[in-house]
């Protein structure tokens, strides 16, 4: 695999580093970010952790998508009552639909 970036970082006393700004920005992490190292037998990768990603998550939602391939008649509209208790429970979050989304979104 060829090497697209090379940064160098130095090991503090604490066992602590700075990852370079150039890493950073090909990572798309800032101030707060997380990142993963990945320790194989080739060595270690770095990548973005997104503290949001549970690994069952993916999974729960590729099984639903499947269920809801195969048996689309299972979707039913919201009962009147259901409607109502959601929008009671949401009705104090400000929403501004023009604000970025965070994470990855496939559209």
């Amino acid at each position: 695999m060829a090497i697209a970036l090379e940064e160098i970082s130095t090991i503090t006393a604490k066992g602590q580093t700075t990852i370079p700004k150039a890493v950073r920005q090909a990572l798309g992490v800032g101030y707060g970010g997380r990142i993963a190292f990945r320790v194989s037998d080739g060595g270690v990768t770095v990548c973005r952790a997104d503290s949001d990603e549970d690994p069952a998550v993916e999974s729960f939602l590729n099984f639903l998508a499947a269920d809801l391939k195969q048996h689309p008649e299972a979707v039913k509209a919201l009962s009147p009552d259901l409607a109502a208790r959601i929008a009671a429970l949401t009705a104090n979050i400000p929403v501004d639909l023009d604000d970025p989304i965070d994470g990855n979104v496939s559209l």
